[in-house]
């Protein structure tokens, strides 16, 4: 069993669609970034890339790299699982943290949690996704950005 710890945070902006867990998400703010910015599915990534001892997204995506742009994060979540697969391994869970002071993200939770057991190839059971506030302290509670915070557990593929 092999275990990864993931952390991404984006800055909001006006101008550009806010997606979470490849759901988008209506609010007058998305989240900056050279992909879609999805900082739910970049800390699975990295979570997942880390338990694999390969390193994080930026690795693997880099920023510079033209062909990420826009990028939608759930197809490079799909090359992530080529990666665990191709070590032998699967998922077993994962744990997921999203940092939010506003927009409500419960109502979306469900169809998140469905999104990613889909492209990770498990029952929706084995991806746990919460959302919390800071309560109006730091960046994310002045509604400057949202983080996401992610753990998984890797076995041997049978």
């Amino acid at each position: 069993m092999r275990i990864g710890h993931g952390f991404d945070a984006h800055r909001l902006t006006k101008g550009r669609k806010l997606i979470l867990g490849g759901v988008e998400i209506p609010y007058e703010l998305g989240l900056v970034g050279h992909s879609d910015a999805d900082v739910l599915v970049h800390a699975l990534m990295d979570a997942l890339l880390g338990a694999l001892g390969a390193g994080d997204i930026g690795r693997h995506f880099p920023d510079t790299d033209e062909q990420y742009r826009g990028a939608d994060s759930l197809k490079l979540l799909e090359r992530v699982m080529e990666l665990v697969r191709a070590k032998k391994m699967h998922l077993e869970n994962a744990d997921i943290t999203v940092v939010c002071q506003q927009p409500k993200l419960a109502p979306h939770l469900a169809t998140m949690q469905s999104n990613l057991a889909a492209v990770c190839g498990v029952s929706p059971e084995q991806i746990n996704i919460k959302a919390t506030t800071t309560e109006k302290m730091g960046y994310t509670g002045r509604g400057e950005g949202i983080t996401a915070h992610a753990v998984v557990l890797l076995a041997e593929a049978v």
